[in-house]
């Protein structure tokens, strides 16, 4: 089945009293840990340019269908654009951040659950969110060195400025991960909960945002966007052209043979050598 991202309807009891303002945002890839296809990059962007039009919507609760929240990229797709430095721009720029500044451009509160895998991609799309919770058992990182590849200037930003400076140089360059305890302790999830716990405590989350007063959520994440712009200037535009302009190219890694083999050592199931 190829992924999808769709705003899924309440299934029956599971319509929460009181959750009309709420709407579940599903990240759903069989077989793959929800793993980002293109289309699904497309996708995430429609929904949320949808959902941020939408007047009488209070909150969104997304999350990962099954026992992960975001495993990364769908790296099966990788060989068929990425060592081509035009089309890899493309789907960076454009695909994945379409999506992204979709997320961050919603002005309706973002509440994410998250369970087990949160690497690469599941990451970005957590950083776009305002209340982060996870179950014990979810695991932070993104481990694209593994990949030969770096992450791209806009969604760097992205992470960086949500998970801090340390814990993003441990993800990109040791490609560490991070269990969701020490994630809590570095100030990146609102909390943590048991597994069985998670929907509960998101709903919940959700339904306590969706209570209170839907316009001043919406001129509070407002405020809040131009203090960071204000702040930093650390909005990701501003750092990724900041990096653009010092990095000659941040895509002509395209067809370099370290990226050729990070991708091809993943698919054939061994380690890189680099």
């Amino acid at each position: 089945m190829a992924g999808e991202v769709i705003v899924a309807p309440w299934q029956g009891a599971q319509q929460p009293e009181g959750g009309a303002g709420v709407v579940r945002v599903l990240l759903r890839h069989e077989g793959r840990l929800n793993a980002m296809t293109r289309a699904m990059w497309l996708q995430l962007r429609s929904v949320f340019e949808a959902l941020a039009r939408t007047p009488e919507l209070r909150c969104v609760l997304i999350e990962g269908e099954g026992e992960a929240f975001c495993a990364g990229g769908d790296i099966s797709e990788y060989p068929g654009f990425r060592f081509d430095a035009t089309q890899l721009r493309h789907f960076h720029e454009q695909e994945v951040w379409g999506g992204l500044s979709a997320m961050l451009a919603c002005d309706v509160p973002i509440v994410a659950a998250i369970a087990g895998a949160c690497m690469g991609a599941g990451v970005e799309i957590a950083s776009c969110c305002d209340i982060r919770i996870a179950e014990t058992g979810a695991r932070f990182g993104a481990p694209i060195a593994k990949l030969g590849f770096p992450m791209a200037p806009r969604e760097a930003a992205l992470v960086a400025g949500a998970v801090g400076d340390v814990t993003a140089r441990q993800m990109l360059l040791e490609a560490a991960t991070f269990d969701a305890a020490e994630m809590a302790r570095r100030g990146f999830l609102s909390r943590v909960v048991e597994a069985d716990q998670l929907e509960a405590q998101a709903v919940g989350a959700a339904l306590r945002i969706a209570a209170l007063a839907p316009g001043a959520a919406r001129m509070n994440k407002q405020t809040l966007r131009a203090f960071q712009a204000q702040k930093m200037p650390t909005t990701p535009d501003h750092q990724a052209q900041i990096a653009i302009k010092t990095i000659v190219d941040p895509y002509a890694y395209a067809d370099s043979a370290e990226h050729r083999e990070g991708i091809t050592a993943f698919l054939e199931k061994r380690s890189p050598v680099f």
